[in-house]
């Protein structure tokens, strides 16, 4: 089933998957609810909340036009951008701006709901963190967008990330500063934690002599490694190295 599409009205009394995917929504709206599967009295009355909200009819049922309602910030990340000439890199960066303005974060646990799941090709949980998948993720649309293979074999690991770029030859270990304006936007960034170990990744937006500019998933506003949504950072050199996209 598509993220963003629904097989049938939901309604109270109603409990399965599809109630939990509705449930998530729901609290990505901030109206927070129990995510158990269970369409009770509280997942109805947030609905209607919902509807009311959104110049829908308030009748406490789960449509397709209010789910489509609920999973409009989904839908708006995957329409496709024009390549107007862009390079791969410049539509990655397009194409994250676009998600980031959409606040795609983990709602029902650590890297669980229906943004992980996107990212993530299904996959959830402990088991699965997500920021090489948001970087892989919007390579594939601006690859998609021209029509192009991927510079690099994606993956959900940094460690793959890294040993794809050095085998193409597109792998930059931490530049020093009179290199580090060659990195163009639409690099990849990652966390270096050993020569062969690398722990976390996101792409960048714009460099600079002593700083450089990304968007990043799986991450929060202290830039952990295990955060929760996709955000913005400016960080430092130290320990970076890079993979060249154009």
């Amino acid at each position: 089933m598509e993220p963003t599409t629904i097989d049938r009205s939901y309604r109270r009394d109603d409990r399965g998957k599809n109630v939990r995917r509705i449930q998530e929504w729901l609290c990505l709206h901030d109206l927070h609810v129990a995510i158990d599967g269970d369409f009770g009295p509280a997942t109805e009355a947030a609905v209607k909340e919902f509807q009311d909200a959104q110049g829908l009819p308030v009748s406490g049922v789960v449509t397709s036009q209010a789910f489509e309602a609920l999973t409009a910030p989904m839908a708006a990340v995957l329409q496709p951008i024009a390549a107007g000439g862009k390079t791969t890199g410049a539509l990655a960066g397009a194409y994250a701006r676009r998600h980031l303005q959409q606040r795609p974060r983990e709602i029902g646990g650590q890297n669980r709901g229906p943004w992980v799941r996107l990212y993530m090709n299904g996959h959830e949980g402990e088991a699965w963190p997500w920021c090489a998948g948001f970087v892989s993720f919007v390579l594939k649309q601006a690859c998609a967008t021209l029509e192009a293979r991927t510079p690099i074999t994606l993956s959900f690991s940094c460690d793959s990330l890294a040993a794809s770029a050095k085998q193409k030859g597109l792998f930059v270990a931490q530049p020093d500063a009179p290199n580090r304006g060659a990195i163009p936007p639409g690099s990849v960034f990652l966390n270096r934690r050993t020569a062969t170990d690398w722990t976390h990744t996101g792409l960048v937006l714009e460099t600079g002599p002593d700083v450089f500019h990304t968007i990043e998933g799986n991450t929060n506003d202290e830039g952990s490694r295990e955060g929760y949504e996709v955000c913005a950072r400016v960080r430092g050199y130290d320990k970076k190295d890079f993979i060249r996209i154009d």
